[in-house]
């Protein structure tokens, strides 16, 4: 039960996570979906990951590349644009309200 609530609260963070690792530069994939999944509540699959950067891409939030890795075949790397910043920016902002005002309410419930 408490694996179904962490996941329904993890949907709605999912794309902020997102954003907030490109916010700190640019990565590839799998790359994202190893760091999320260092945070084990945020752990995603990448078959969750990959379609989210493609609406992100879709959306104009992201831009990709492709270059060559040191090892293997080269890499789709993925980065902020300007509207991804400002989408970053206002869900950072909304996350902060949300957080600030549920640890308000579960301070006065203890």
């Amino acid at each position: 039960m408490a694996e179904d609530r962490t996941a329904q609260i993890r949907r709605g963070v999912v794309e902020l996570a997102v954003l907030g690792l490109l916010a700190q530069g640019e990565r590839y994939g799998s790359q994202v979906v190893d760091e999320l999944a260092s945070q084990p509540a945020l752990a995603l699959t990448a078959g969750t990951v990959y379609p989210l950067l493609s609406r992100l891409l879709k959306a104009g939030l992201i831009e990709s590349t492709w270059q060559e890795s040191p090892v293997g075949p080269p890499r789709k790397y993925y980065r902020l644009t300007g509207a991804g910043r400002a989408a970053h920016s206002a869900q950072h902002d909304a996350w902060v309200a949300v957080r600030d005002g549920l640890d308000a309410l579960l301070k006065e419930s203890r």
